[in-house]
């Protein structure tokens, strides 16, 4: 829930042409549009059928030519920001992409929760370790200065790199002391690991960089003993699995064997009888 119309500005990334399009600030935009959302979405439907119905109740400011699909539809990034608020979800494992009502959800037009902005920002830094005020708002896809405004209390601040960054106190033991993990795992493109936003200190070579975050098509990464150790991308033959594992400059190739038990797992967890390892 955006706190102000620059919160919700930062989020949509949208221009002060587009605040002006609109004909409206953005907090009342994304109201508008959650309001109409839940409307139309009564029951389930499919994301494109959503985009359709909730486009023609929408005021004219609030959809835009989409060169990519030749039609006119709610601006995209509106209707992800304002899908939640309306009390909608996407259906799990379900193509093409599904939405369905979620019983008992609030009323759409309640007020933000700077509170509820804390715990996010507590989470992140609980599940992410260290960071500062910009990775945090980074992450939350607004500006520092809202996220200073959400700054939770009980943080320890601590030294990365020369640089002050903050967690909750209760996990410092953590860590001062950290688990030394000994497993190999094929984590998908979009794990949360790899959302935060302290990338130097998952890969700290840049020349690695580009290889892990694309700007399109982003692979998975392997990480062994609890290092991003390269990165790896997969395809069906029949019922065989094919992972075709890159390694990272500077950074140890991890055991094949391991490899191969892990891509038997992903094998398995996509319908496949049998997986096979191969290195770029």
């Amino acid at each position: 829930m955006p706190l102000d119309d620059g919160d919700a500005q930062a989020r949509m990334a949208w221009q002060r042409r587009d605040v002006a399009e609109a004909g409206m600030p953005v907090t009342e935009a994304l109201t508008t549009a959650a309001e109409r959302l839940r409307e139309v979405v009564g029951a389930t439907m499919t994301k494109g059928a959503a985009s359709e119905a909730v486009t023609k109740v929408l005021p004219p400011g609030l959809v835009r030519w989409c060169r990519r699909c030749q039609a006119t539809h709610i601006h995209e990034q509106l209707m992800r920001l304002a899908t939640l608020r309306a009390g909608v979800r996407l259906e799990p494992d379900v193509s093409p992409a599904t939405l369905t009502p979620i019983d008992g959800w609030e009323d759409v037009t309640r007020e933000p929760d700077p509170a509820t902005g804390r715990r996010v920002i507590e989470e992140y830094l609980r599940v992410h370790g260290p960071a500062t005020p910009a990775e945090a708002s980074g992450f939350l896809g607004t500006t520092q200065s809202v996220a200073k405004r959400m700054w939770p209390d009980g943080l320890a601040a601590v030294d990365v790199d020369g640089k002050t960054a903050y967690l909750p106190e209760d996990a410092l033991p953590a860590l001062e002391s950290p688990a030394e993990p000994s497993f190999v795992r094929l984590l998908p493109p979009a794990d949360p690991l790899l959302q935060a936003r302290d990338r130097a200190v998952l890969v700290p070579e840049k020349e690695n960089h580009k290889q892990v975050w694309r700007i399109l098509g982003n692979p998975g990464v392997v990480v062994a003993d609890g290092e991003i150790v390269a990165t790896w991308r997969a395809r069906a033959r029949g019922q065989r699995l094919e992972v075709t594992v890159s390694p990272l400059t500077g950074r140890h190739r991890p055991d094949v064997s391991e490899l191969e038990a892990e891509a038997t797992r992903t094998a398995r967890a996509r319908g496949l009888d049998q997986a096979t390892v191969g290195f770029a």
